[in-house]
């Protein structure tokens, strides 16, 4: 389990000490809320970053949010959003799998889970799951692990996703009759998992929240931030991530790639949405 907490060692409620990124936390917000009418009441030998009386209401919750993780997942749709929810003070990010042995990513990056599918908590705020190529259809079509999306995603507050990780959700029955994103090169199977294809960054429909592909998970991130806090609390993390894109070429899009690159590109995946078709048939997904 991974827990963000403000307060120094030693304060009550205190969750495995305080890191460099729960200090940037109480800089940050200890400065914002010092301004706070409550800040006047603070004791003289109290100093303003800790004082959580000051913190505007709603900024300090218990949240359980639940990461999938999967051998083979694309590690970047994991980490860009967990960075954004261990900023949540007060939250408790579960990294989940099967079991608890190390899962090695689709790059190569080793992820250990810090929770099984039955030691994660039944009732959430968030389940995420990350996508990837190979291994997301070999996790939509594991038993397992779509009973626990379905189960732990029935009763969630927010369903959640990004790049195929949604065709994960769908594996397990979640999109049906949901507007969703996905990968550019898997998005029009979406509607073979009953979901209505939208070609957004962030796309949201009542309680499903879904991502673009790959890098789509910071701003996803951003937005859930926002979500379960405030514009406010989601901008200063912004800040403190110095999350300022500048790409130095604009071939992020098919909307905005130069054909030629678009065209090589589209060849790579070409064959991907029928090997999705192929592990939604085999789960047991019918469109």
């Amino acid at each position: 389990m991974i827990a963000r907490d403000p307060r120094p060692a030693g304060m009550p409620g205190l969750v495995g000490g305080v890191d460099r990124r729960a200090a940037l936390m109480t800089a940050l917000f200890g400065a914002l809320a010092a301004g706070s009418a409550h800040a006047q009441d603070r004791p003289a030998d109290q100093p303003a970053g800790h004082d959580m009386a000051a913190m505007p209401p709603g900024w300090v919750k218990a949240d359980q949010i639940a990461m999938l993780c999967y051998p083979g997942m694309t590690i970047l749709d994991l980490i860009g959003p967990q960075y954004m929810f261990a900023a949540l003070m007060g939250a408790s990010v579960h990294l989940v799998g099967k079991t608890r042995a190390p899962m090695t990513s689709d790059t190569g990056v080793t992820i250990l889970p810090t929770a099984t599918f039955d030691e994660c908590p039944r009732d959430l705020t968030v389940l995420f799951v990350p996508g990837g190529t190979a291994g997301t259809l070999a996790a939509m079509q594991d038993a397992e692990t779509r009973a626990f999306v379905a189960d732990r995603g029935g009763r969630a507050q927010y369903v959640t996703s990004v790049c195929t990780g949604a065709l994960v959700l769908g594996a397990a029955g979640l999109l049906k009759g949901y507007r969703a994103t996905t990968h550019w090169a898997a998005l029009e199977t979406l509607a073979d998992c009953g979901a209505t294809p939208v070609s957004e960054r962030v796309v949201r429909d009542r309680n499903r929240i879904t991502g673009a592909g790959v890098t789509a998970g910071l701003d996803f991130g951003l937005s859930m931030v926002a979500e379960l806090r405030d514009p406010v609390y989601a901008q200063g993390v912004q800040l403190g991530c110095e999350y300022d894109p500048q790409p130095p070429f604009n071939a992020g899009s098919t909307r905005t790639a130069p054909a030629d690159v678009t065209a090589i590109m589209a060849s790579m995946y070409a064959g991907f949405p029928g090997q999705v078709r192929a592990a939604l048939k085999a789960a047991g997904v019918a469109r």
